[in-house]
């Protein structure tokens, strides 16, 4: 019994040492936003009468607030599933970098809803959550996810507004 309880001990220490070497940093907060332009734009109409249409879109913008991606260049590979009016369902993904070969990429869902406006008319609401996916250089190892909201700017314009938590791997 007690060469079980030493190698329990010394099994344990063994593996807080590893842990050490290669865990992660404290989560931080992150808070950023960034006017999306269009770059590139596919969309499918539907002639039914409905106003359904699919857009995909490529748009870039670079980001400001607080946290690891303050100051980041940020390009949104998206589609956007929606019925005005009604609702829709926009995802994708964002390609976030800073810094040469400092890439992170990020998944991102979004639910549309239309609510009344101070008018009357539909206001649309896209609200959501992302997370990361993978990265690169510096972003290797990068964990996290939060919240996602993504405001009108203009009839093509979108700010994106990232809040949550993320990490970096610990170099040992």
């Amino acid at each position: 019994m007690k060469n079980i309880l030493r190698f329990s001990g010394l099994h344990a220490l063994i593996l807080s040492i590893a842990a050490l070497a290669v865990g992660t940093a404290a989560a931080e907060s992150l808070n950023v936003q960034a006017t999306m332009i269009p770059k590139e734009q596919i969309r499918l109409d539907f002639k039914d009468g409905s106003g359904h249409f699919v857009l995909m879109v490529r748009r870039e913008g670079q980001t400001s607030g607080t946290g690891l991606l303050d100051g980041a260049q940020m390009v949104e590979y998206g589609r956007h599933d929606i019925v005005p009016g009604v609702a829709g369902d926009p995802s994708g993904y964002l390609v976030v970098t800073k810094g040469e070969g400092n890439v992170a990429y990020l998944k991102w869902t979004v639910r549309a809803v239309f609510l009344p406006g101070k008018d009357g008319k539909p206001e649309i609401h896209d609200n959501g959550f992302w997370e990361v996916v993978s990265g690169t250089g510096n972003f290797k190892g990068l964990k996290g996810a939060g919240t996602l909201h993504i405001k009108s700017v203009n009839p093509t314009d979108r700010v994106f507004i990232l809040d949550g938590e993320i990490s970096t791997a610990r170099q040992p």
